[in-house]
């Protein structure tokens, strides 16, 4: 029986048969589920992939997931909660982030030299939080069955083994064969990472329940571990997702208009497309249509179209002008037709880019839709800022390479402050993340969108974005409490993993016994 160690608050691991299994969705679940009943919970994440990051209350820049999972647990969000973060920029390299500071590149080789810094980062970080917290809820990363990448794993069954962590595989049945990832997943973990996991969890089912009873029986006998929970589909948990994948997949039902014109925006998805959870309080709004687009003709009846941010700004805009979608958002401005450049995107806007960090591209045309400069530093700006446009207060987050410089006496026409950045006519600029999750701003930023596009739209008065999220986590928190055995799963905490799990054979020769 694995034991949590002496002075150790109980925890345990939620890893998933694949990327996008739900893993992320569950452990906000449990988080939530366990803060309802009073426990101080915090979640954990070892290692995480993703564009999508947030900035701590002290500066530190961490996954998104982790953050919204932080405030599941109705706590501030740290550096300890995700240690290691990669940030992929090009197609075979990352930033490597550790406890909030970028320590610099690597690709898929060459980050093994770091696996070892890195599994003790990792660790360490998941012990502090293990000792100021009553319980911790850790997420793994893609599949603890990637038998390719085991010997330097330190995000699942690796942290699992190290933590005496016991161990939850959730599978998303909605892409089928779920039965068969569970078990799969399963077999072809060593015998001593078997040992850890203690049961399965089926997420996104739709359907009659007594219909999958069957096969729950079956898996149970086949693998001799229970299936804790079987998670129904719910639309519109689709808040702070961690990457690209999720906007594949439906974002939610657009609500009711309110006045007589839908507003409608289109972002632009550019391949390292990051923080693009800037675009969810837009969603939430009553009357606004947002889609993703990533071809001309798909610009054409957009009322806004939003540059989003991006980890490689150089390579996006490329792509933007081999797509010609450069010379469809300058059609979009020549109408006199908004459009807001967020971080990366505002950075397309300017006149000239000058990159020796990033991409290494040296001076770089821009878009040329507003009077600026980008002139890229190896250090990276990290901040919560604060300010006020419209005369409505703002507080956002800040992470970025590029420096921008604003040419503020243009005599072909001056632009004005938006934020942090500036305007002309109708194209927008701001480094701020996070700024449209501001109620008030948000208003007033539509209602001037709307004005400048020529749309009769009016935002609603009492659209609240917080209100909004915290219902979300409370979905997820009801998710775990009424289709869980959450008695099974303090059990877990309490106990870990029980003794003398079976093993399943693998479907091959067993790999050499890894730590």
């Amino acid at each position: 029986m694995t034991r949590t160690p002496p002075g150790a608050a109980p925890a345990l691991l939620v890893a998933g048969t694949t990327s996008d299994a739900g893993k992320s969705v569950l452990t906000a679940g449990l988080c939530r589920w366990l803060s309802r009943q009073g426990v101080k919970v915090a979640p954990f994440k070892a290692q995480n992939m993703s564009l999508n990051s947030v900035v701590t209350p002290d500066g530190a820049e961490i996954g998104r997931a982790q953050a919204m999972q932080a405030a599941a647990c109705g706590i501030e969000p740290s550096a300890l909660m995700n240690p290691v973060l990669l940030k992929p920029g090009g197609e075979r390299t990352s930033q490597v982030v550790v406890r909030g500071r970028p320590i610099g590149e690597a690709d898929a080789l060459n980050y093994r030299d770091f696996k070892d810094r890195l599994r003790e980062v990792a660790v360490e970080g998941l012990a502090e939080l293990r000792s100021r917290y009553d319980a911790v809820i850790c997420e793994g990363a893609g599949s603890p069955a990637e038998i390719n990448l085991r010997s330097g794993d330190i995000a699942n069954m690796g942290l699992a083994r190290a933590a005496h962590l016991p161990v939850l595989v959730v599978g998303d049945i909605d892409r089928g064969g779920v039965f068969a990832a569970l078990h799969g997943t399963l077999a072809l973990l060593e015998p001593a990472d078997q040992a850890l996991v203690a049961g399965f969890v089926i997420n996104k089912f739709r359907g009659a329940p007594e219909l999958l009873d069957p096969g729950l029986r079956m898996i149970t006998e086949l693998t001799g571990r229970p299936v804790h929970g079987v998670l129904p589909w719910l639309d519109g948990l689709w808040l702070d997702v961690e990457d690209s994948l999720a906007l594949s997949v439906d974002r939610g039902p657009m609500r009711a208009p309110v006045g007589r014109r839908t507003l409608r925006v289109a972002v632009v998805r550019t391949p390292r497309i990051s923080n693009f959870t800037d675009i969810d309080a837009l969603t939430v709004e009553p009357g606004v249509d947002v889609r993703f687009v990533t071809a001309p003709h798909e610009l054409g009846d957009a009322d806004l179209v939003v540059l989003p941010g991006s980890r490689a700004t150089v390579a996006d805009l490329a792509w933007l002008r081999d797509r010609g979608l450069h010379d469809a958002v300058a059609r979009h401005v020549e109408a006199g037709r908004p459009v807001l450049g967020i971080c990366g995107g505002y950075q397309m806007l300017a006149e000239e880019i000058r990159d020796d960090v990033e991409s290494g591209a040296g001076r770089v045309t821009g878009l040329g839709l507003l009077p600026t400069a980008v002139h890229f530093e190896r250090d990276k700006t990290l901040g919560r800022p604060e300010g006020s446009a419209y005369g409505q207060r703002v507080e956002a987050y800040e992470i970025h390479h590029g420096r921008t410089t604003v040419d503020w006496g243009r005599a072909d026409g001056a632009p004005v402050p938006f934020l942090d950045g500036c305007r002309r006519g109708p194209v927008f600029g701001t480094t701020w993340h996070g700024a449209l999750e501001n109620d008030g701003f948000r208003r007033a930023f539509l209602a001037d969108v709307a004005a400048v596009a020529g749309r009769d739209f009016v935002p609603a008065a009492d659209t609240d974005f917080a209100a909004e999220r915290t219902a979300r986590l409370d979905a997820l928190g009801d998710l775990v409490e009424l289709h869980m055995d959450t008695d099974a799963v303090r059990r877990l905490l309490d106990e870990g993993a029980p003794e003398e799990l079976p093993v399943i054979p693998p479907a091959g020769p067993v790999l050499a016994p890894t730590s």
